[in-house]
């Protein structure tokens, strides 16, 4: 960490989520994102593409957001309009607004390129579908020993949300994620057993509202949101800015280190991340699985990063 900054990656799919992850990774001052890349998952690759590259000049990231796959490995593409809108971002990225320029780089080429020409190991933080990193992996495995470790929204050791048994990102393209599950990189998983413990309640929603204009669009984010998880939840989770939160305060959540297999050919089960709780599979653990977090340090982490992206915009 030469300037004292985590030197980091993000592959998302925004997505609201993906979108207050963004906010946190930038607002946050700790990490040197190097650049964003896009994968289809929450809505079309166009969209997510679209999408990132709108709220990153919304909230003045200057960084380079590269398109990714637009499309599962071996699977035809599932979204999630019914909780992230059609569009992706509710209504904040309806077209015919301001649409900065995309980068001459292809995904693949920002994280092949940044892992094996950076001075120091990087951070790769995959909060959708993992289609560009299982891509990378098999076709440039040298990258291996440029990775820091990974640290990724998606999975669960419990209940899926997609299927009884899945995690949505996990489900979308299983077998990218058995690919990087069994890459032999080390792994940090933010699963469901974490982000649905980390809920932002109304009454801080509200209190969102009022940091400018930053705040009210992220409030508004959540009221979108919230149409989908209040059905279940007192506060929506807001799982993918977790996953940028352990990164650079890693003690936020408990993990325990464990074996993890993603199941890609099960009739009832697809998509599953297998956890190894009493090692009865004799397998190394490979993965360090979350599953506790302190909710209220993480809700003022995103205070404070919103705050910041605030001032800094004035």
């Amino acid at each position: 960490m030469s300037n004292g900054k985590i030197p980091v990656i993000i592959d998302c799919d925004p997505g609201i989520d993906d979108a207050v992850a963004l906010a946190l990774a930038f607002g946050c001052g700790k990490l040197d994102v190097l650049g964003v890349t896009t994968v289809a998952g929450n809505t079309t690759g166009e969209n997510t593409h679209r999408n990132a590259r709108k709220f990153l000049s919304f909230i003045g990231a200057d960084v380079e957001v590269a398109r990714g796959a637009d499309k599962p490995i071996l699977r035809p593409l599932v979204t999630a309009p019914q909780v992230h809108g059609e569009t992706g971002l509710g209504g904040l990225g309806e077209p015919g607004d301001e649409d900065p320029d995309a980068s001459g780089r292809s995904a693949f080429d920002l994280i092949t390129d940044t892992l094996l020409n950076h001075p120091e190991k990087v951070t790769l933080v995959p909060v959708g579908p993992l289609t560009n990193l299982a891509i990378a992996l098999l076709a440039k495995p040298e990258i291996k020993r440029k990775i820091e470790k990974i640290v990724l929204m998606g999975g669960a050791a419990l209940e899926g949300n997609r299927t009884p048994a899945a995690e949505f990102n996990i489900y979308v393209d299983p077998e990218a994620a058995r690919i990087v599950f069994e890459s032999g990189v080390p792994i940090t998983m933010i699963g469901l057993d974490v982000t649905h413990k980390a809920l932002i309640y109304p009454d801080e929603i509200e209190a969102l509202r009022r940091f400018g204009r930053i705040g009210r669009t992220v409030a508004e984010l959540m009221d979108f949101y919230g149409n989908h998880y209040r059905k279940r939840f007192e506060g929506n989770p807001i799982h993918d800015a977790l996953a940028v939160a352990a990164v650079f305060e890693p003690d936020i959540v408990s993990t325990r280190h464990l074996s993890v297999c993603v199941e890609t050919s099960a009739e009832f089960t697809l998509g599953r991340t297998v956890v190894d709780f009493r090692g009865v599979t004799g397998r190394e653990p490979n993965c360090h699985v979350a599953l506790g977090v302190d909710r209220e340090r993480f809700i003022e982490l995103i205070f404070n990063a919103v705050k910041y992206l605030e001032q800094m915009a004035q």
